[in-house]
């Protein structure tokens, strides 16, 4: 079953990348969607066997890889509870994004291309979880690095997709070495890269060290902090997160499958797979704790003023990826990887109701141009509302004895994060939590309140203007969505009800059908499952052994003092009223606080000048050190005194020589007689 499960998506990336035009975007579609549903159906019984309680970890072996010395690597698949939760996460998020593309997608001349990477990066990304050594978790790892940039750049003919493309490649480069270094760092220190061997040794390397840039560290925490910077490049950390927003210049299927719902959680499983080995080190877990803080802060306050419906909840993504790092710095695997499963299913229900918001006004994305759409498409909006109210944690607690607790699915995986917290002694993470499930609750409000409610603002947007002129006739040739835009104009006005004669319509089927799926996880996911990820006994049999599961800091999360408790629903209220106040109430509002504040205002928007900064540090002095490298090394020394300066001899000499061959007999005389001049001079010197 494991093997249909990583292998079937390889297959049809294969048919359909080797078989594009010739096969058809229909036969194309049918192969990829149905080979992703067929591993997503033989998933989730091994996540119920798992559930059960009556799976055991097992490893199926595949081939024997590599054989170096010391160093033996086989080629096998891993499946233990951790791996079945990636498994569901990874096959049911890519299956519906496959189905969501029969529609998104439809008007694209590439779709065999489009449809063959996405299977090739659900391959990697399975290949990346069911690794049972490094070097293969390296392989899916770098596979899923591959497939990304692709699907990025996607649409290679525009330059700020080939752009971000580039920028994801490099910047998670520089996280990979961290990681490939960590890996060679742990083959050194253990001999082996096998994840269950590891795992085994690493409680009897504490304490011990290592030289390391000449100097002497304890030795397990060179190696986590190492491996953990393959894990902020992957999961967009701060620092290493400048990759992310950019990366939505792809389509929005992509931004869904990749950015947020599984590559960038790589990173968090990388740490949960080797807990055991963040457990030795109390340094590295402070450091994971400090950065997963800051990253959920920072991507939170940018948040608050983008624009762009994409960019909202791409440092959305950011901030919630925040949650599940700090949340496993402290300790909680558990909660970490109970967020990364909720967060699956609302965050992919967000991108994909973006995009169907954005195929409804024609291809906007600024949410500036917006308004009044709850109407216009209704399913859309409900789907939408089911994702906001799981990523802003509405529910209600359990404050009072043995009272269950009853909530969307944030609301679950994320307050188990703020109490673990506070519980593990990390009171600093846990108020930082509590500040940022403000902040998500004010941009996830904003974003629904500008884009579904208020009057319509469509008129004054450039494309839906070209999109009724393409409806009229006028150069519909040069548009690929003529028939769409025709099908959205209002013949019969001109628009002044602020529509400018636009009216939405809801999406087709292949694109609702994942959003109501995915509405049902948004909505139940964190009350159906919490108990087997969190809970102290619960969870013990549901992990046995595959993460690092503290029962007494789960039992110390039910005893946190009642305000912790009620936190982040305190949160979600406060950042609702400011957003309804804010940009219902009195629309004017936020525009007079970003004139009052425009300092602060212009930092959040330029995301804190992270990008000018990189631009001045790095990428100025590598195109500077280039340019010298270029101009003075290359053409002006080695072009200079090696091929050209050498054609340039040749050529002079032939322009001396060719004077000699002017044709006169007196001409050929001379040269002879010079010649034998030296000649008879050379022999009477010997």
């Amino acid at each position: 079953m494991i093997l249909l499960i990583v292998f079937l998506p390889l297959l049809a990336a294969i048919v359909a990348g080797l078989g594009n035009r010739m096969l058809g975007n229909v036969p194309t579609k049918v192969i990829t969607t149905g080979a992703l549903f067929i591993s997503c159906l033989l998933s989730w019984p091994i996540f119920f066997s798992f559930i059960a309680g009556s799976a055991e970890p097992s490893v199926v072996p595949v081939l024997h890889w590599l054989r170096s010395g010391d160093l033996q690597v086989d080629w096998a698949l891993r499946v233990d509870a951790l791996t079945a939760v990636m498994l569901v996460v990874i096959t049911s998020v890519s299956a519906l994004v496959h189905l969501y593309s029969w529609g998104y997608m439809s008007d694209d001349d590439s779709q065999p291309r489009f449809f063959a990477y996405l299977s090739l990066f659900t391959f990697a990304m399975l290949m990346l979880v069911t690794a049972d050594n490094l070097v293969q978790m390296f392989f899916g790892w770098e596979g899923v690095g591959l497939a990304s940039y692709l699907l990025i750049g996607f649409w290679f003919k525009k330059p700020s997709a080939n752009a971000a493309a580039i920028k994801a490649f490099v910047v998670n480069r520089v996280g990979d070495l961290g990681f490939m270094l960590g890996i060679f760092g742990t083959f050194l220190v253990f001999g082996t890269v096998s994840i269950p061997d590891i795992l085994a040794a690493a409680p009897g390397m504490a304490g011990s060290t290592i030289g390391f840039l000449g100097h002497r560290f304890d030795t397990m925490t060179i190696l986590c902090l190492l491996l953990f910077v393959g894990a902020m490049g992957k999961s967009a950390q701060l620092g290493l997160h400048t990759w992310l927003p950019d990366a939505m210049e792809g389509p929005t299927p992509v931004s869904a499958l990749i950015h947020a719902a599984t590559m960038v959680t790589a990173g968090v499983f990388m740490v949960c797979r080797l807990s055991p080995m963040f457990e030795t080190s109390a340094v590295a877990l402070s450091v994971v704790t400090t950065v997963g803080a800051a990253t959920c802060f920072f991507a939170a306050t940018v948040g608050l003023v983008q624009t762009d419906i994409k960019r909202v909840i791409a440092y959305s993504t950011c901030s919630q990826l925040g949650y599940m790092f700090f949340a496993a710095g402290t300790g909680a695997y558990g909660a970490a990887m109970f967020h990364l499963f909720t967060h699956a299913f609302f965050k992919a229900l967000l991108f994909l109701g973006a995009g169907s918001v954005i195929h409804a006004m024609h291809h906007e994305q600024d949410m500036r141009y917006y308004g009044g759409l709850r109407k216009s498409i209704p399913i859309t909006f409900w789907a939408m509302m089911a994702g906001t109210l799981a990523i802003t944690g509405v529910g209600i607690p359990a404050v009072f004895g043995n009272t269950l607790a009853i909530g969307f699915a944030g609301f679950h995986s994320k307050d188990a994060i703020i109490e673990a917290a506070w519980a593990s002694g990390q009171s600093g993470a846990s108020i930082v939590g509590m500040i940022v499930a403000l902040l998500t609750s004010f941009y996830s409000w904003r974003l629904m309140f500008l884009t579904f409610y208020g009057k319509p603002r469509w008129a004054q947007s450039e494309h839906i203007q070209h999109a009724l002129h393409d409806a009229h006739g006028h150069d519909a040739q040069d548009h690929g969505h003529d028939d769409h835009a025709a099908a959205h104009a209002d013949h019969g006005h001109g628009g002044g009800d602020g529509t400018g004669g636009y009216h939405p319509h809801e999406s087709p089927w292949s694109m609702l059908t994942p959003l109501v799926l995915l509405s049902l996880g948004a909505v139940a996911a964190g009350f159906a499952f919490h108990g087997f990820f969190i809970e102290p006994q619960a969870g013990e049999t549901f992990w046995k052994g595959s993460i690092a599961f503290s029962e007494h800091l789960m039992h110390e999360m039910h005893d946190v003092p009642l305000l912790v408790k009620l936190s982040a629903t305190i949160a979600m209220a406060l950042g609702l009223w400011g957003a309804w106040m804010s940009y219902v109430r009195a629309p004017a509002f936020p525009g007079q606080v970003a004139e009052q504040f425009r300092v602060l205002y212009r930092f959040l928007l330029n995301k804190w000048y992270f990008d000018e900064l990189y631009d001045l540090l790095f990428v100025r002095p590598a195109f500077a050190i280039g340019r010298l490298f270029w101009h003075r090394g290359d053409e002006k020394t080695i072009d200079r005194f090696g091929p050209n300066g050498s054609a340039w001899l040749v050529q002079q000499g032939t322009r001396v020589t060719g004077r000699f061959q002017s044709g006169y007999v007196y001409s050929y005389a001379f040269v002879m007689l010079i010649g034998l001049t030296a000649a008879i001079t050379w022999a009477m010197s010997q």
